[in-house]
C-alpha cells in the first residue's frame, strides 16, 4: 500500500496512539488523530485503567497480544522510567475446582511459551505475604506479568509521535464519517472537515456511536466496573517505593482472587480492589454527553459514580483473603466504564460493508500495543504475524449483530468472565436463534444440542440410545475423566459405528452456503482460489483462500453448478465479508450472496448410503455417473435437490441440499426410506470423531492465518498446474521450496484412554514445543486422536508428552490418515467392509 494514505485515528487512548506509534515505525506519515477529550486525559478507559496485566488466556492469539504489550511498554522510557512494572503475577485458589483450573492455565502458558509456575499454599504466602494461608490452596505465579502505566505510556507516545509528524486534535469531536460510495472520504468535526482514505475508530466504548455514522454495528457493550482503593494498609507502611521501584509504587505481584470475581493492586501504601461479581451496569455512551474541557483523576466521562451497596459481598471477602485489610476502610472508589463484547474478544479489522473503515474496538490496556501492532501490519503490510481470526469484525453472524443479542451476551460475559468455562459449553440464552428445518423432528428424537453462530446444532440423540446394548466390545466407550466426560455422551459410540458399517444423516444445515454467480465469478474465484476452478459444470474443487504471504485465509468447497454458478462451503461470516469486498473491488459484474438460511443440508454417509438414495431417487447415483467430487441436480420423491458427493466423515455419500421449504418433508422421506437399511440420525459428536479419523483439517483450530499450507498438511487443495496468477501464488512458488520449521501432527494416545480437548502443550525430551488443536477419540481405531502443531524434527513414531491438568500424557506421532489411507471407502462402487465390520453388519443392525 502506498506511503501516502491519508489515515485518521478517532481517539488518543491507549490503542489509538498505539496505532499511530506503529505506522509511523513502518514510515507512514500523514496521520492525524482526533480526540473529543482534552489530550492530556482524555477521559476513556484508559485514563482510569488499573492496568494489571495477566498475560496467559486459552487463547493464543490474546496471549501473544499481551506479550507484545508488555514488550512495548518496557521499552517506552522517559527519565530512565518505563511503563510498566513488572512485579509478576499471582492467581490464588480457594476451591479445588480453581486449583484444577490453574493447572489447566498453566498448560495453557505452556503452550504460547510463557514462564509459569504452580506453587502451593507456602510458596504464595512467600510471593505474598497478606495472604490468609488457611485459605490458598494453592497458585499460578507469572514472572512476566505486571502493571502497566497507560496514562503515562499515552502521553509518552503523543510526544513522540508528533515529532514524527503526527497531527494531534484535542477536544475535538467526530460528527460525521463522509462517503463516497462505498468508501470513506474523510471525517467531520466542528473545526472542520478532515480527508481521510483510511478511518481507524479508537473510541472505545464510543465506538458504538462512531459505527453507526455509517451504518456498521459495532457489538459492544459500555458495561461499568467497580474499582475502590482503601486506605492506608498498615502492613505498607514506611516503604519508599517512589525511590525503589522508579515511582511504580507497587513491588508485590498483581493478584487475582477468581473465585470471588476479585482482583488486587498496590497503590503505595493503599489497595486497589476491583471487583466483576457485581450485577451488569449497561451504559448507553451517547448518554454521557461531551467529554468536558477539564479532565482529572476523579472527574471524567469514563468514571460514574460508585454504588457503595454492590461492593459490600467484595469487601467482605477481600477482608478473608487479605487480613492486613481489616484495619482499613474503603477511602474512594468509582464504577469505570469498559467495553465487553459478546465473545470477550476485541473488534479489529475493516468494516464488510465499508471500505477504508477500520475498527479498533473493545481492546483492552492489556493487549492495546500487540492490537495496534497488528492493525498497522495489516495496512502496511496485507497481514499480521498474529492471526486475528477470533478478533476481526467480520467473525459475528448477522443475528449477532443486533443490538438485543449484543447487550444481552455482552452482560453476560462480564458475569462469567472469573467462572471456570468448559470448552464447549453453550450459551444458556439466547438459544433457538436459528434452527434448520429438521429441528423439530430432532427435538422429538431426543437430540442434545449446543449452539455455534446463533445455530442449534445436535451432537447426539437419545434415541440412539438402545445402540449402546448392541455394540461389539471393540466399539465400546471408555470410561473418561469428569472434564472431558462434560457435553459428551457415550451414544456417541454408537452413532460413529453406525456411520462406518450402515448409513448416518447428518444435519448439516449450519455450514456456510454463499452463492457466486454473474459473468465475473469464474474471474473472482480464479483470483482468490488456489484450485483451478474452471472446470467442467458439476464439479467440485478443494481450495485455499491465502493472503499474499501464503497464509491462510480459509479452507473452502466450490462447486462448479453453471457457467456463471458456484456454490462455496465456506467457514465462517469473514469468508462471506472477504469474497464481497473482493468482488467490489473486481469490476467486473459479480455477485456474493448467502444462501446459508435460505436452504438445509443433510449430510447422507455410511457404506448403505447408496442403496438408501437409490430406493428415493430414480436419479443415477452410481460411480459412473456420479462420482466423487462432483454436484448434480437430482429428483428425491418430488423434492428438487442439489447433491454433492464429498464426505467429511471418510464414507460413501452426499450432501443433499434443498430450499427450506421442502427441509422436513427431505428429512421425513430420508429416515423412512433407511429403516430397512440400518440408517440412523447422528449428531456432531461423532461427526468430529469420524473427521479425525480421516485427517480432515477444521480452520480456526487447526490452522490459520500464521500457518501456510505446506505446514499444515493441506498442499492437495493447490493446483500447481493452475497457470492464472492467484491472490499468495507468489509466496507458494517460494515456500514450496523451503523445509517447513513445524508441522501439523496426528497423534495418537498411548494407553487408548486418556482424553484431551485442545490447546494442552506437547513436550519433546523435556521440554514445550507445541500445543494440541483438535482431538476426539477414535472409534473406529480404538483410541483417543489429537492433532498438534510440532517442530517439523519430532517424525514419525516417535513419543510425546501432552500435558493434561499437570499430568503428562504420553502419545506417538503417527502417519495419516489414521481411516482408510486410499480412500477406498470413498471412491469404490461398492465400499469394502473389513472382516471385523461384518459381524456387527449381519448379526446387529
Amino acid at each position: 500500500m502506498a506511503l501516502t494514505q491519508r489515515v485518521v485515528i478517532i481517539g488518543a487512548g491507549i490503542v489509538g496512539t498505539n496505532i499511530a506509534d506503529e505506522l509511523v515505525s513502518r514510515g507512514w506519515t500523514d496521520i492525524t488523530v482526533v480526540e473529543q477529550g482534552p489530550l492530556q486525559m482524555p477521559g476513556g478507559s484508559t485514563s482510569h485503567a488499573p492496568g494489571l496485566v495477566f498475560q496467559t488466556t486459552p487463547s493464543k492469539t490474546m496471549t501473544n497480544l499481551a506479550r507484545y504489550t508488555v514488550q512495548k511498554l518496557l521499552s517506552i522510557e522517559k527519565d530512565g522510567q518505563n511503563c510498566f512494572n513488572q512485579v509478576g503475577g499471582l492467581e490464588v485458589a480457594t476451591t479445588p475446582a480453581r486449583l484444577e483450573e490453574l493447572k489447566r492455565k498453566h498448560g495453557y502458558a505452556s503452550s504460547w511459551g510463557i514462564e509459569a509456575r504452580l506453587i502451593n499454599s507456602e510458596e504464595c504466602l512467600q510471593l505474598y505475604p497478606h495472604l490468609d494461608q488457611n485459605i490458598v490452596l494453592g497458585g499460578l505465579h507469572i514472572p512476566s506479568d505486571g502493571l502497566a502505566l497507560a496514562a503515562r505510556a499515552t502521553q509518552l507516545l503523543i510526544e513522540r509521535t508528533r515529532k514524527a509528524g503526527v497531527c494531534y486534535l484535542g477536544e475535538t469531536p467526530v460528527t460525521g464519517i463522509e462517503r463516497a460510495g462505498r468508501r470513506v472520504t474523510g471525517v467531520t468535526t466542528p473545526k472542520g472537515f478532515i480527508p481521510a482514505d483510511i478511518i481507524i475508530s479508537c473510541a472505545g466504548f464510543w465506538g458504538v456511536e462512531i459505527g453507526a455514522m455509517v451504518g456498521v454495528s459495532i457489538p459492544l457493550l459500555p458495561l461499568a466496573h467497580q474499582y475502590a482503593k482503601t486506605t492506608a494498609v498498615p502492613a505498607l507502611a514506611g516503604r519508599d517505593l517512589n525511590k525503589r521501584m522508579n515511582g511504580m509504587n507497587a513491588e508485590l505481584p498483581i493478584l487475582r482472587h477468581q473465585d470471588q470475581d476479585l482482583y488486587y493492586r498496590e497503590h503505595g501504601e493503599q489497595y486497589g480492589i476491583g471487583y466483576y461479581g457485581h450485577r451488569p451496569m449497561p451504559v448507553v455512551a451517547g448518554s454521557l454527553g461531551l467529554t468536558p474541557k477539564h479532565v482529572d483523576e476523579k472527574n471524567m466521562p469514563s468514571r460514574l459514580e460508585f454504588t457503595k451497596e454492590d461492593f459490600e459481598p467484595a469487601w467482605k471477602e477481600s477482608q478473608k483473603l487479605l487480613p492486613a485489610l481489616r484495619d482499613t476502610q474503603i477511602d474512594d472508589g468509582f464504577n469505570g466504564v469498559f467495553s465487553f463484547t459478546p465473545d470477550g474478544g476485541p473488534i479489529i479489522g475493516q468494516a464488510p460493508n465499508l471500505d477504508g473503515f477500520w475498527v479498533a474496538e473493545a481492546v483492552w490496556v492489556t493487549h492495546s500495543a500487540g492490537v495496534a501492532r497488528a492493525v498497522a501490519e495489516v495496512l502496511t503490510t496485507g497481514r499480521s504475524q498474529i492471526d486475528l481470526t477470533d478478533c476481526e469484525l467480520s467473525r459475528f453472524e448477522e443475528v449477532q449483530l443486533s443490538r438485543a443479542y449484543i447487550n444481552e451476551t455482552s452482560a453476560q460475559n462480564f458475569v462469567e468472565i472469573y467462572d471456570i468455562l468448559h470448552p464447549s459449553q453453550p450459551k444458556e440464552s439466547p438459544r433457538n436463534l436459528r434452527t434448520s428445518p429438521f429441528y423439530s423432528r430432532q427435538k422429538n428424537l431426543g437430540a442434545y444440542f449446543l449452539e455455534l453462530g446463533g445455530w442449534e446444532r445436535p451432537f447426539w440423540y437419545e434415541s440412539n440410545s438402545y445402540l449402546l446394548k448392541c455394540l461389539p466390545a471393540e466399539w465400546q466407550p471408555v470410561e473418561r475423566d469428569a472434564w472431558s466426560s462434560q457435553f459428551y455422551s457415550p451414544i456417541v459410540a454408537a452413532e460413529a459405528w453406525k456411520t462406518r458399517n450402515a448409513v448416518a444423516m447428518y444435519d448439516m444445515t449450519s455450514f456456510h452456503r454463499f452463492e457466486v454467480s454473474g459473468p465475473g465469478a469464474l474471474h473472482l474465484l480464479q483470483r482468490l482460489a488456489t484450485a483451478d476452478v474452471a472446470s467442467k459444470i458439476g464439479a467440485i474443487n478443494h481450495a485455499l483462500l491465502l493472503n499474499d504471504h501464503g497464509g491462510i485465509l480459509s479452507d473452502v468447497f466450490i462447486a462448479r453448478l453453471d457457467e456463471n454458478l458456484f456454490q462455496v462451503g465456506a467457514n465462517t461470516a469473514t469468508d462471506l465479508a472477504y469474497l464481497s469486498r473482493e468482488a467490489r473491488r473486481q469490476g467486473q459484474w459479480v455477485q456474493v450472496r448467502d444462501i446459508t438460511g435460505s436452504t438445509c443440508c443433510i449430510g447422507l454417509w455410511g457404506p448403505r448410503s447408496r442403496d438408501v438414495i437409490s430406493s428415493i431417487s430414480t436419479d443415477d447415483f452410481t460411480n459412473m455417473a456420479f462420482p466423487y467430487f462432483t454436484a448434480k441436480n437430482a429428483i428425491i420423491n418430488g423434492i428438487p435437490v442439489t447433491a454433492l458427493r464429498k464426505s467429511y466423515v471418510g464414507e460413501l455419500g452426499w450432501e443433499i441440499q434443498t430450499s427450506a421449504e421442502y427441509g422436513q418433508r427431505l428429512w421425513d422421506i430420508i429416515a423412512n426410506a433407511g429403516k430397512t437399511h440400518g440408517l440412523i440420525p447422528a449428531g456432531r459428536g461423532a461427526f468430529n470423531a469420524l473427521r479425525l479419523e480421516k485427517g480432515y483439517r477444521t480452520y480456526g483450530a487447526d490452522m490459520n492465518t500464521e500457518h501456510n499450507p505446506y505446514e499444515a498438511g493441506v498442499a492437495s487443495a493447490i493446483r500447481a498446474s493452475k497457470w492464472e496468477d492467484y491472490v499468495g501464488k507468489a509466496a507458494l512458488e517460494r515456500l514450496v521450496k523451503e523445509k517447513p520449521t513445524r508441522r501439523l501432527r496426528c497423534l495418537t494416545i498411548d494407553d487408548g484412554r486418556s482424553m484431551v480437548l485442545g490447546k494442552e502443550p506437547v513436550f519433546f525430551n523435556g521440554k514445550a514445543v507445541g500445543y494440541v488443536t483438535t482431538a476426539a477419540f477414535g472409534y473406529t481405531i480404538r483410541k483417543p486422536i489429537a492433532y498438534a502443531w510440532l517442530p517439523s524434527n519430532v517424525s514419525e513414531g516417535q513419543v510425546v508428552g501432552i500435558e493434561y491438568f499437570g499430568r503428562r500424557i504420553k502419545a506417538t506421532v503417527a502417519a495419516e490418515p489414521l481411516y482408510d489411507p486410499d480412500s477406498r471407502r470413498l471412491l469404490d462402487e461398492k465400499p469394502v467392509i473389513d472382516p471385523a465390520m461384518q459381524q456387527p453388519l449381519r448379526h446387529r443392525l
